[in-house]
């Protein structure tokens, strides 16, 4: 295996509890935005019927598949 290189990255030595706060508002938002657009995403792909839903998804949008009336 090759060397891998380790890049440093310069961090403050000291943040305010302001800064902090800031920056895990900053990437909550992101993380949230992200998890929203791969949702989108999934819903787009389910209705065009590109991917496989699992078990969840299959009984919301088509939950006549789990009706046991018929026994």
């Amino acid at each position: 295996m090759g060397e891998e290189e380790i890049k440093e990255v310069e961090f403050p030595r000291s943040m305010t509890k302001a800064q902090f706060l800031s920056w895990k508002r900053q990437k909550a938002d992101d993380a949230s935005a992200k998890r929203a657009e791969a949702e989108r995403k999934r819903a787009e792909d389910i209705a065009a019927g590109t991917v496989q839903m699992n078990g969840r998804e299959l009984f919301v949008h088509e939950p006549w598949v789990f009706d046991n009336t018929i026994y």
